[in-house]
């Protein structure tokens, strides 16, 4: 019987979590609408006094990435599990590259934040874009063997431009709250 009531009472805790945290994210999300482009919510961008100097929303730097001819390459269908790859799709999205972890960890872009962000992409940190509507998308290289050998240079064109406001394209894909932007383009020669 106490190991019922024990099972029982833990379910509940569960559960109450569980319900805890769908509230909390209806709660940081509640009253900041849909973003445009993206179809997901929007948020405050962190630390908004620092400051991008190249590139605007409105006018990007640049761009990164090519439009694919196929949502997914060769590589990564033939990579995928029964070689059918999670949903994706070609988009084109405008943001800051960024520093994915210390975006995440301390709230750090802009200028101020190049150099360190820079640094921490050489170093094998993630890279990520972040949106006029306050959504951080991971960027990495959409071609799955040749981004698993080394065999592309995307970290270096997104260093090139850590802290510029650029325009980039690629497969979006998404799943449980995650968001990615997989760029085509970037295979060695």
């Amino acid at each position: 019987m106490l190991k019922k009531a024990i099972v029982i009472t833990t379910l509940g805790v569960i559960a109450l979590v569980v319900n805890g945290l769908g509230q909390g994210e209806k709660q940081r999300g509640s009253g900041s609408g849909t973003g445009p482009a993206t179809g997901t919510r929007s948020y405050p961008i962190l630390q908004p006094q620092m400051t991008v100097e190249k590139g605007s929303y409105d006018a990007p730097m640049g761009k990164l990435g090519e439009a694919p001819a196929q949502a997914w390459s060769a590589t990564t269908v033939g990579a995928a599990v029964d070689g059918k790859p999670n949903p994706g799709a070609t988009k084109t999205l405008v943001g800051e590259i960024v520093d994915f972890s210390c975006y995440l960890q301390v709230g750090k872009h802009g200028e101020k934040h190049r150099a360190c962000g820079q640094k921490c992409f050489t170093n094998g940190q993630p890279i990520g874009l972040l949106t006029k509507d306050g959504n951080l998308y991971m960027l990495m290289e959409e071609e799955h063997d040749p981004r698993r050998d080394g065999l592309t240079d995307f970290r270096k064109a997104a260093t090139d431009h850590v802290a510029h406001i650029m325009e980039v394209t690629g497969t979006q894909s998404s799943y449980a709250g995650y968001r990615a932007l997989f760029v085509t383009g970037y295979l060695k020669k």
